[in-house]
């Protein structure tokens, strides 16, 4: 068994149970994106940390998923994710989750019984003294058992769990799935809302490409984990963090420092007779070297798609328009936001 162990930021993450931290409170699902519903999951496992705050035993609130994703293994295709493992990590311990066990999703997990799923890891390797899982969670061969049988199967141990109903949106059932489909469209509000935060895009900066210097912009090349799932190609107009990388892990607050906004393009380039594909952000008002920094860049609106120049001359004009509007529609929505608030 593949196994990982250690601490990024303050949650611990392992992919052995036998090596987790016990007793455990779990919340047990995919949980790619931790979107509304996934926080809502969540939240049952730490209402029940606060009632048992004087209890003498630390129990550690846990969150269970699988690596890799389902879909990856049954496919045998990379499945790219919303949240790559260092995102969900960040994210989880922003929620209050001390423990993330990933259990590694194969053959030999496939085919544990939905009993020995639940005494074997839940029970005896994790003692988890509750369980949180979404209403639409199915596990066992072929997925052929429900919430209801999790429940009655725990009930043998006397660990409750608590089946958290669907969470909807303009009746729409929140999901993964409908954010991937708003994502491919370029609907980033829509997104937004789903998630319950902006979605990003975080790596490291490779390169500057020298092309773009000719024509009086010069964004930088930013390297994206292999598995981060790209939004719809085109023009996007974003806000831009450098990621923090010497702070105190707990100090979440200085984890990102805002330097500015821009636009940022997903894009296929040909070089000789080979494409690639590239996300490249350009910064307004931003003079800084930003070469090997990491940046976490926020998707606010989508501002056009994909498309081919006729000429240089043509390009930056598209671009000068791009930028123009960019900065009247992030410089509107602070303004609006400040007025909100």
């Amino acid at each position: 068994m593949n196994k990982i162990a250690n601490f990024t930021n303050n949650v611990r993450v392992t992919s052995s149970t036998s090596a987790a931290f016990a007793p455990t409170v779990v919340a047990l699902g995919k949980f790619d994106g931790l979107h509304c519903g996934h926080q809502q999951v969540i939240q049952p496992i730490l209402n029940h940390i606060k009632m048992r705050s004087l209890a003498k035993e630390h129990i550690y609130p846990t969150v269970v998923t699988f690596n890799p994703h389902p879909q990856e293994f049954f496919t045998g295709k990379p499945w790219p994710l919303l949240t790559p493992l260092q995102e969900k990590v960040q994210q989880l311990q922003n929620c209050g989750i001390e423990q993330l066990v990933l259990l590694p999703f194969d053959k030999e997990l496939t085919a544990l019984s939905p009993q020995d799923f639940v005494e074997k890891i839940l029970v005896q390797q994790l003692k988890a003294q509750m369980i949180s899982v979404g209403e639409d969670f199915r596990f066992g061969k072929h997925r052929s058992r429900t919430t209801r049988d999790l429940q009655d199967i725990a009930a043998k141990f006397d660990i409750p769990v608590v089946i958290v109903p669907n969470y909807s949106f303009q009746d729409e059932r929140i999901s993964s799935s409908s954010i991937r489909q708003a994502l491919a469209k370029g609907d980033i509000h829509r997104a937004k809302v789903l998630l319950n935060y902006p979605y990003n895009l975080t790596g490291k900066v490779v390169k500057v490409q020298q092309l773009d210097r000719t024509i009086g912009f010069s964004p930088a090349n930013i390297q994206l984990t292999a598995n981060k799932l790209l939004p719809r190609h085109g023009v996007y107009a974003v806000r831009v963090f450098i990621v923090n990388e010497t702070v105190d892990a707990s100090s979440l607050s200085n984890h990102l420092l805002p330097i500015g906004i821009g636009v940022m393009n997903v894009a296929h380039h040909l070089i000789v007779n080979d494409t690639y594909l590239s996300v490249e952000v350009h910064l307004l008002d931003w003079l800084g070297d930003l070469y090997d920094k990491t940046l976490t860049v926020q998707l606010e609106e989508f501002l056009r798609p994909e498309q081919k120049f006729s000429s240089s001359e043509t390009l930056k004009a598209q671009i000068t328009a791009d930028c123009a509007k960019a900065r009247y529609l992030l410089l509107r929505s602070t303004h609006l936001e400040k007025f909100a608030g």
